[in-house]
């Protein structure tokens, strides 16, 4: 089963206030990207990138937006920049692409990987909040210069930062580090905010026996996702209305210098 409490204990399943962004870029991994795992005798195993069963193509048929899906299986915050913009998408930040919103579901492949990491796991020293190519190669280091290129790009985008839910065949130490980098971290730039899914979501063996295929989701999983993320983004924005009055200017060259801009 799935337990879900305070902000996704009643799920939103037309997306709610997630509508109000007309373009959303999902900046992740393979569970981000609606992977499947196949297998044959024949060709072994195959891993599959279908768009569109990723929860970011989910939430965009149930709130009509445009969803970008800046994804691909095994990225890490290091070869978003590294492999991925040079190799899959080199437009992801020109003007054609800039998005009203980000979603950023990064980690698991981190923490797989941080050997790759001269600088493992990181600290918040790694970080050069004036110019982020100075940043240190780590996890941290690298995470803080996605945030800080689309800052660059679209300074008044909303960023929403997806820690990595709890499961019962994980280990929590290294799930509770993301959790609390990402609190920390959400709070050094402006409109940014914590989908903490480590508090509020688990899954255990009986959901993953139902809704996992090989360590990735199932279309129904997917589904399961975009419920989920989408009501965590509602929950934000009705409790902070506020700094969501002028979401309809983002990209444009106007705003109304009476509100919170």
């Amino acid at each position: 089963m799935i337990l879900r409490k305070g902000p996704i204990e009643n799920l939103a399943l037309d997306g709610g206030y997630t509508a109000i962004f007309r373009t959303i870029g999902c900046i992740g991994d393979s569970l981000s990207s609606g992977e499947h795992v196949s297998y044959s005798k024949e060709k072994g195993v195959g891993w599959h990138d279908y768009f569109e069963y990723s929860w970011g193509q989910y939430i965009a048929r149930k709130v009509g937006s445009t969803v970008y899906n800046f994804s691909k299986g095994g990225l890490m915050a290091k070869t978003f920049f590294t492999d991925y913009l040079e190799n899959v998408d080199k437009k992801v930040f020109s003007k054609e692409k800039l998005c009203q919103a980000y979603i950023i579901a990064l980690g698991v492949n981190d923490l797989n990987r941080l050997n790759e990491y001269s600088e493992g796991f990181g600290s918040f020293s790694d970080i050069d909040f004036n110019n982020p190519d100075n940043n240190k190669d780590s996890y941290m280091g690298w995470y803080a210069k996605i945030i800080q290129t689309i800052k660059r790009v679209q300074p008044k985008a909303r960023i929403f930062l997806v820690t990595t839910p709890k499961e019962s065949w994980w280990d929590d130490k290294e799930r509770i580090q993301i959790r609390d980098f990402l609190l920390k971290l959400s709070k050094c730039f402006e409109f940014t905010y914590v989908l903490n899914l480590y508090d509020n979501l688990i899954y255990d063996a009986e959901y993953r026996d139902n809704y996992f295929v090989d360590g990735h989701l199932t279309a129904m999983g997917y589904k399961d996702s975009a419920d989920i993320i989408s009501t965590y983004i509602d929950y934000i924005i009705r409790n902070n209305p506020q700094d969501f009055l002028q979401v309809a200017f983002i990209d444009k060259d106007v705003h109304n210098e009476k509100y919170r801009w």
